[in-house]
C-alpha cells in the first residue's frame, strides 16, 4: 500500500495542476471574448461613422445629381444663341439655388478671362431663373475654386469620357467643369460657394446630433474638427470637451472636405457594462466550478489518505490485539495446566495461580469488551438508556471501587465534586465507561508525575466533568485526531504502552449518544485535561439520596470543598 503513496499525489499534483490550467485557460478565453466584444462594437460604431460621412458627401451632390444626362451639345447651342443654359439644366440650377447650403450659383464660360480681368461674373438668380452679370461676388472663393478645378482638368481632359467632373475647394465650394467629351474641351465652369453660417452652426451640428445623439445614448462622442485651423466646427454633444488624448478613431469628412475630419472617442458605456456583467458571471460559474473540482479532488484524495491510515492502523491494531489476545490466555493455560496436573498443592502457590487466572480473564474480558463496543458503533447498534442519574454518586461509587487500584499504581487522586449536583439525563452504564476508559487513559500516559483530578461541576445549566493529569500531554495536530478509531500517537511512549487506539474513540461515541459534548486541552510535558458536558435537569435534587464514601485509612477524609486524596 506505501508503494502507491507517491503515486497518489502525483496524481493529485497532475489533477491540481489540470484544473488550474484548464481554468486558466477558460478565463483567459472569456477576457478575450470580452475584449472582441468590446473591439466588435467599436467597429460597428466605425462603420456608423462611414455610414454617416456618406449621407453627408451625398448630401452635396443631390442638388445637381441629373447634370451627366445633359446633352452637352444642346446647351452649348443654346448657351451661344440666348447666353443661357437649357431649361434641363436650368431646373437643376434652380434646386440647387433653393437649398441652403449653397450661397450663389456663378457661371464662368471657358476663356472669358474674367478671374484674370476682374470682369462681370455670370449669378444666377433664382427669382428670374436665368444668369445676369454682376460685378459683386466672392472673387477669391469662386476664382480659387474655378483655378483648381480648370488645373486638375488639363491632366484629366484627354482621357476624361464624362460631361462633367466635381472639384471641392476644401470647404468653401463645389466647382462643376462642364465637359464636351467629343471635342476633349471644357465648355465653363459652375461655382456654388458654401453657406458657412449655415453650414457650421446649424446643418453639420443638427446632423451630428440627430445620428449619434448624446454620449450616453450612443456610447461614443463625435467631433467635426478643422485640423488645419485646429476648430471644432460641431460635436455630437456640446457638454463634452474636446480632447485629443481620448480620440480613438478619425475618420475624413467626407474625402471632398480635405481639412475636415470626424474624431470619435468610444466610452463603450452600455457595452462594458453589459459584457463586464457577463463576464462576471461567467468567472462566478467557473470559479465555483472549480472550487467545487478542486474541493472534490482534494476530498476524494483526503479519504483514500484517510482509508490507507485506517487500514494502516487497523493492520497494526490486528497484530497488537492478536498479541495481547495470546498473552491472557496463555497465562490462563499454562497456569490452568498446571493445576490440572496437581502440581501446585500450596495454599498459597494455589492462590497465586488462581489470582493470575483472574486477573487475566478481567483483562481478557475488557479487551473484548472494547472490540464489542467498537463493533456496535460500527454498525450503528450502540444502544445506550438515559435515564436521571446522579453524577456524583456514581463518581462516589467509582473512586470507591477503583481507590485501591489507583493507590497501587503509584497516583495521588484529587476529587472536586460540587455539593447539591443537579441529575442529568446518561445511561449509567456509559457513563461508567466513560470514566474507566479516561481513567486508564490518564494513568497509561503518566510517568514522572502521577497524578489525576477528577471534577464534577455546574457551569450554564450543565454538568461538567473533567479528569487532569499531568502526564506527557500532546501535540495539537495530534489532538484532532486522538478521538478517531486505531488512532494512536507515534512517539516513544506510545510505542511502549499497550493499547489499541479504541478507549477514546468509545469515549467520543457514548458521550455523542448521551447528547453530551467533549473537548481536551493539552500541552505536551505538562498534562492534558478531558472536559465533558451533559445537560443538566434543572428540578429539585432528592436530598433524601445521600452517599457517605468509604475510604481507606490511609485516605485523607473530604474536606469542607469535598476534596480527597488517595496517596
Amino acid at each position: 500500500m506505501k508503494r502507491y503513496g507517491s503515486l497518489r499525489w502525483i496524481l493529485l499534483a497532475a489533477g491540481i495542476v489540470a484544473i488550474i490550467g484548464l481554468t486558466g485557460m477558460n478565463v483567459y478565453s472569456l477576457y478575450a471574448l470580452h475584449e472582441n466584444t468590446l473591439e466588435s462594437n467599436r467597429e460597428n460604431k466605425k462603420l456608423q461613422i462611414a455610414e454617416f460621412s456618406d449621407k453627408i458627401r451625398y448630401r452635396f451632390f443631390e442638388s445637381y445629381y441629373g447634370l451627366g444626362s445633359t446633352d452637352i451639345k444642346h446647351l452649348k447651342s443654346t448657351f451661344r444663341k440666348t447666353g443661357q443654359f437649357s431649361k434641363e439644366v436650368v431646373s437643376l440650377l434652380n434646386e440647387a439655388a433653393h437649398d441652403s447650403i449653397y450661397d450663389d450659383i456663378y457661371f464662368i464660360p471657358t476663356g472669358s478671362g474674367i478671374c484674370k480681368n476682374n470682369k462681370a461674373i455670370l449669378k444666377y438668380d433664382e427669382q428670374l431663373e436665368k444668369f445676369i452679370r454682376t460685378s459683386t461676388y466672392p472673387r477669391e472663393v469662386v476664382c480659387d475654386g474655378m483655378g483648381i478645378t480648370r488645373t486638375q482638368m488639363k491632366t484629366l481632359i484627354d482621357e476624361y469620357r464624362y460631361s462633367n467632373k466635381v472639384i471641392f475647394d476644401s470647404h468653401r465650394s463645389v466647382t462643376i467643369a462642364i465637359i464636351d467629351p467629343s471635342e476633349k474641351s471644357i465648355f465653363g465652369y459652375l461655382t456654388m460657394p458654401f453657406n458657412q453660417d449655415y453650414l457650421r452652426n446649424e446643418y453639420l451640428p443638427q446632423k451630428l446630433v440627430e445620428k449619434f445623439g448624446t454620449t450616453n445614448q450612443s456610447d461614443m462622442h463625435v467631433w467635426l474638427r478643422d485640423w488645419v485651423n485646429n476648430e471644432i466646427i460641431a460635436s455630437s454633444d456640446t457638454t463634452v470637451k474636446y480632447d485629443h488624448e481620448k480620440v480613438h478613431f478619425e475618420q475624413d469628412f467626407p474625402s471632398l472636405f480635405d481639412y475636415w475630419e470626424l474624431q470619435v472617442s468610444f466610452t463603450d458605456q452600455s457595452a462594458v457594462a453589459a459584457s463586464n456583467a457577463s463576464l462576471i458571471k461567467n468567472i462566478v460559474v467557473l470559479a465555483a466550478a472549480m472550487l467545487l473540482l478542486l474541493g472534490s479532488l482534494v476530498f476524494m484524495f483526503r479519504s483514500a489518505q484517510k482509508e490507507r491510515a485506517l487500514a494502516e492502523r487497523q493492520a497494526g491494531f490486528l497484530a497488537n490485539v492478536t498479541h495481547e489476545l495470546k498473552t491472557p490466555l496463555a497465562v490462563m493455560q499454562a497456569a490452568g495446566e498446571n493445576l490440572a496436573d496437581g502440581r501446585v498443592t500450596d495454599k498459597t502457590r494455589l492462590k497465586n495461580y488462581g489470582n493470575h487466572i483472574f486477573n487475566e480473564a478481567i483483562r481478557l474480558r475488557k479487551m473484548i469488551e472494547k472490540l464489542l463496543d467498537v463493533a456496535k458503533a460500527d454498525a450503528g447498534q450502540s444502544l445506550v438508556e438515559p435515564e436521571p442519574i446522579d453524577l456524583s454518586e456514581k463518581l462516589y461509587s467509582y473512586i470507591d471501587e477503583h481507590e485501591e487500584y489507583i493507590e497501587k499504581k503509584g497516583f495521588t487522586l484529587r476529587t472536586t465534586i460540587e455539593d447539591d449536583i443537579p441529575m442529568a439525563m446518561v445511561d449509567p452504564n456509559s457513563f461508567e465507561t466513560i470514566v474507566s476508559n479516561l481513567v486508564e487513559n490518564a494513568i497509561k500516559y503518566s510517568t514522572d508525575e502521577k497524578f489525576i483530578h477528577i471534577r464534577l461541576t455546574v457551569k450554564n445549566e450543565n454538568l461538567v466533568f473533567q479528569i487532569e493529569d499531568h502526564g506527557v500531554g500532546m501535540k495539537q495536530k495530534v489532538i484532532s485526531q486522538i478521538f478517531e478509531k486505531f488512532f494512536r500517537a507515534e512517539d516513544t511512549l506510545t510505542a511502549k504502552t499497550k493499547g489499541h487506539g479504541l478507549g477514546l474513540s468509545i469515549v467520543n461515541n457514548l458521550v455523542e449518544l448521551n447528547d453530551g459534548e467533549i473537548t481536551v486541552s493539552s500541552e505536551p510535558g505538562k498534562g492534558s485535561t478531558f472536559t465533558i458536558s451533559f445537560p443538566a435537569i434543572l428540578e429539585e435534587k432528592d436530598t433524601t439520596k445521600q452517599h457517605t464514601p468509604s475510604y481507606s485509612s490511609e485516605s485523607d477524609s473530604l474536606n469542607k470543598e469535598s476534596e480527597t486524596y488517595v496517596n
